[in-house]
């Protein structure tokens, strides 16, 4: 485990992925669990899908991470 799982950490990833993709996930929702992260949300674009998982890799880069955000 990199970092430990906070409540603050998931408000750092959610701010840092919101930033990453120009707040364009809707329902954005960032789930820590102790052997992984999963993103939840939805948006019009597999790039913005994307972006918000290079968000997540620039603060967690060893963590296994599951995005399921829904793109429309």
């Amino acid at each position: 485990m990199v970092k430990s799982l906070t409540p603050q950490l998931q408000q750092d990833l959610e701010q840092r992925v919101s930033l990453r993709t120009g707040r364009r996930v809707r329902n954005l929702a960032v789930e820590l669990e102790p052997e992984r992260v999963v993103l939840r949300g939805l948006t019009n674009t597999y790039h913005v899908k994307q972006l918000a998982q290079h968000g997540v890799r620039e603060m967690l880069p060893n963590m296994r991470l599951e995005n399921v955000i829904v793109v429309e």
